[in-house]
């Protein structure tokens, strides 16, 4: 019994720790290289190859943060099209990037880089793979109008992602490089953070439920933020 007892401890443990180490569903990137993915990213990746992109279309492309949400309804026109995938980190979007480029979308809107964080990625390794994915956005599809959105802020008050306990800095350090990379790329940055963040910088409990993801107040708050882009 004892023995019994024993593996059943250590099998709750082994549990805690791979829930632990995620946001979304698992997710691991390295810097510039392929990514190891989840059943759902192959299902919704391969989706989105045989729903094609048009020139008049305007491409949301992201992770759980644009998955979740209607962007058509949302901005009550059909040439937006919703290329989210939940749980992707950069080097996913890298690899899945042609499919939306194929058909030369007017506009495209980034935001991704915070799945990334919890899986030991440095702030370096998010700048370079963003960077990268611009660079081959622009390089297949020139006369798309590029939009890169910085990550919101997190609220670790909910305790739901330990992967991202004490990153907050690290979030400031990456919208700071990719304001930067939009200078260099000549691409349109929307700095999203300060109109979620709360007096103390965390994600404000008026637009999320669990301290990433956000509620239907929040798509309504980054509806009025992109407008004025996406007409």
């Amino acid at each position: 019994m004892l023995t019994r007892n024993l593996i059943l401890a250590i099998a709750v443990v082994a549990s805690s720790l791979i829930a632990q180490s995620a946001v979304g569903q698992k997710h691991q990137t390295g810097a510039l290289g392929k990514a190891e993915h989840n059943v759902y990213y192959y299902q919704r990746s391969t989706l989105f190859k045989v729903l094609p992109v048009k020139s008049s279309d305007i491409v949301f492309f992201g992770d759980s943060q644009t998955d979740g949400c209607e962007w058509n309804e949302l901005f009550s026109n059909p040439c937006c099209k919703n290329r989210g995938v939940n749980g992707d980190g950069l080097a996913g979007y890298i690899e899945r990037i042609e499919s939306v480029v194929a058909g030369h979308p007017r506009k495209i809107f980034i935001l991704g880089g915070v799945n990334d964080i919890p899986h030991f990625a440095s702030a370096d390794t998010i700048l370079a793979n963003m960077d990268r994915l611009i660079s081959i956005i622009k390089m297949k599809s020139p006369r798309t109008k590029i939009y890169l959105e910085s990550l919101l802020p997190i609220n670790n008050d909910f305790h739901k992602y330990k992967g991202l306990i004490g990153k907050e800095d690290m979030v400031l350090a990456v919208n700071r490089g990719y304001a930067k990379i939009a200078e260099r790329q000549h691409v349109t940055f929307i700095n999203l953070f300060p109109h979620f963040a709360d007096a103390e910088g965390k994600l404000s409990k008026a637009y999320t439920n669990d301290g990433l993801h956000l509620l239907g107040d929040g798509y309504i708050l980054l509806r009025g933020i992109l407008k004025p882009y996406v007409k």
